[in-house]
This record gives structure tokens, C-alpha cells and sequence, in this order.
């Protein structure tokens, strides 16, 4: 019996350790891909999140809404040039074209984190919910990277299949 109980243990151990790295998240024909975030810089109240959506279905969708408990407020937002000047502004919607990949990086599109209600800790998580126009909310994990981060640390290959 207390082998059984062992090993169940361990695989279940194995299953939450492998379930807390996981960087991969689908909901219906989306997948998002590596959610991350920069560690914030002193007592920095924003920070930003960043990610890759895919669409391998056949019709558009739209990122409509982020929420984290992690600040008060978050916005999409992306960066525009305007009189020489690299500013931020709130984008209604996100939009999700099928075979192409949707990327939220730094300099770009992304999701903006307003009242962080601690400083982003580098390797530590935290949860971020993606709302979709059409597919719906999907949790997704987000890992905080080294304040110097242009990118996630993380890289592999996919392997989509039919």
C-alpha cells in the first residue's frame, strides 16, 4: 500500500510540475503561446504582458479584453509613431487571422498591466484571462521574465498536426 501511495504521489507531483511550466494554452482553434512579462524596475505601478496567439481554424477572431488579479486595470494596447515620438494608445480589439500568427511583444501590441498591486518578480507567475470575441475566456499563465527581456526565454519548436 505504501508503494502505491508513493508513486501515486510522485505522479501526481510530476503532473503539477509539468502542469506549472507549461507555456502552451488552447482554447477551441486558438492556442496561445509563452505568455511572459518583463520584472518590474523598483516600485514600477505598469508593466506590460506579452504572447503569440495562433488561429488554426478557418474564420477570424478578436482579443477583445485581458484581466489578471494581479493589477487593478488592463487595456490592449500597441505603440504608434506620431510627430517623431514612440507613444502607447488602447486598441479596442486585437484581431486573430487564421494561419498567421498574432504576436503581442514588446514594441508592439500587448497587454498593458495598470495598478500592479506588487512588483512583477522575476520567475514567479501569474494568471492572466484572455477574452476572444468568438472562442471565449481562456486562462492562461504568465512568466515573469528578467526586466531586461526583449523576448520569452523559452524557445522550442512546434509541431503542429492535423
Amino acid at each position: 500500500m505504501q508503494k502505491l501511495f508513493g508513486a501515486a504521489a510522485f505522479g501526481l507531483a510530476t503532473l503539477i510540475a509539468a502542469n506549472a511550466f507549461a507555456h502552451d494554452f488552447k482554447l477551441g482553434d486558438l492556442m496561445v503561446d509563452h505568455p511572459w512579462a518583463r520584472a518590474s524596475i523598483g516600485q514600477a505601478k505598469a508593466g506590460a504582458a506579452y504572447l503569440t496567439i495562433v488561429n488554426g481554424g478557418s474564420e477570424a477572431d478578436r482579443l477583445i479584453a485581458a484581466a489578471t488579479p494581479a493589477a487593478k486595470r488592463t487595456e490592449l494596447h500597441t505603440h504608434i509613431m506620431k510627430d517623431g515620438v514612440m507613444k502607447m494608445r488602447e486598441v479596442e480589439a486585437v484581431e486573430v487571422a487564421p494561419g498567421e500568427p498574432t504576436v503581442l511583444q514588446p514594441g508592439g501590441l500587448h497587454v498593458m498591466l495598470m495598478g500592479l498591486k506588487a512588483p512583477l518578480s522575476e520567475g514567479e507567475t501569474f494568471p492572466l484571462t484572455l477574452t476572444f470575441e468568438k472562442a471565449g475566456s481562456l486562462e492562461v499563465t504568465v512568466k515573469i521574465e528578467s526586466a531586461k527581456s526583449m523576448e520569452p526565454s523559452m524557445k522550442h519548436e512546434h509541431k503542429h498536426g492535423s
